[in-house]
């Protein structure tokens, strides 16, 4: 679980897109944004996120939010994954884990007894002003969109 709290600055970052090309938070300011890490490109859990979240792209954009993915996946993997699900938002190749770090969701993970480094799947939602208003550490993998939205409305 991130140290990182709501209330927060979010931490800053830059990475390198699905294209190569350099996206970061100052380009979301203004925006609300879907920031949400994820272990690794067409695995079951990780892709039903993304499907979810590509399917309600549309009504999270028309509420004002942006939606980047993050995991330590090479760029010609995000390629693939956008190309096999035709997702239409960006995922950041974080191959050196910095961004990972930052936000406190690369951590000692354990299956089958085995302990080992991995993704805590985390979304955070950042708004216009770079402060994390929430934190969603349970992410429900298949409803991902309604959890953003019930925070929302919650609100």
């Amino acid at each position: 679980m991130t140290s990182l709290k709501e209330g927060e600055k979010a931490p800053f970052f830059k990475g390198i897109n699905q294209n190569g090309q350099e996206i970061g938070l100052n380009d979301f300011k203004g925006k609300k944004l879907v920031l949400y890490f994820y272990p690794k490109d067409n695995t079951s859990g990780c892709t039903a996120e993304a499907c979810n979240l590509n399917e309600n792209y549309d009504l999270l954009t028309s509420r004002g939010y942006e939606v980047v993915g993050v995991s330590p996946d090479p760029a010609n993997s995000h390629q693939k994954f956008i190309a096999k699900y035709n997702l239409s938002f960006n995922l950041i190749a974080d191959t050196e884990k910095k961004i990972l770090q930052d936000y406190d969701v690369w951590a000692e993970k354990s299956m089958y007894g085995r302990k080992y480094m991995g993704v805590v799947r985390t979304t955070f939602i950042i708004d216009e002003n770079g402060l994390i208003r929430h934190i969603i550490n349970r992410v429900d993998t298949k409803n991902a969109a309604a959890q953003i939205l019930d925070l929302e409305q919650a609100h």
